[in-house]
C-alpha cells in the first residue's frame, strides 16, 4: 500500500466522520424541533456519509461509478427539496415579513 492511498482512505475516513456529525447535528435539532428541514438535511447527510464509507472501501475506481453520483445526486435533490419546501411554506400569503 502507497503513501498516497493511505492518505485517500484517511481523507475518505475523515470526510465519511464529518457527514456523519452533519447527520447527527441536524437529527438532534429535529428532535428538538420536529422541522421536516433538519429531519431532511439530517438524512441527506447520513446518505453522503455511507456514500463516502462505500467510496472509502473501493480502492480501484475511488467513488466513480454509477451507484456512487446517484447516492450523491439523491442527497443533494433531498437538500435543495428540503430548502424550497422551507421558503415556500415561509412565503403563505397570511404570514407577515418582518420590516427591514
Amino acid at each position: 500500500m502507497s503513501v498516497s492511498s493511505e492518505i485517500s482512505i484517511f481523507v475518505a475516513g475523515v470526510l465519511c466522520g464529518g457527514h456523519a456529525i452533519a447527520a447527527a447535528f441536524f437529527l438532534r435539532f429535529w428532535q428538538r424541533t420536529r422541522d421536516r428541514f433538519f429531519g431532511v438535511f439530517s438524512a441527506a447527510f447520513w446518505l453522503l456519509a455511507v456514500n463516502q464509507l462505500v467510496a472509502s472501501f473501493e480502492r480501484s475506481t475511488h467513488g466513480e461509478e454509477p451507484g456512487a453520483y446517484l447516492l450523491r445526486l439523491l442527497a443533494f435533490i433531498l437538500m435543495v427539496v428540503a430548502v424550497a419546501d422551507k421558503n415556500l411554506a415561509g412565503a403563505s400569503p397570511g404570514r407577515r415579513r418582518p420590516e427591514a
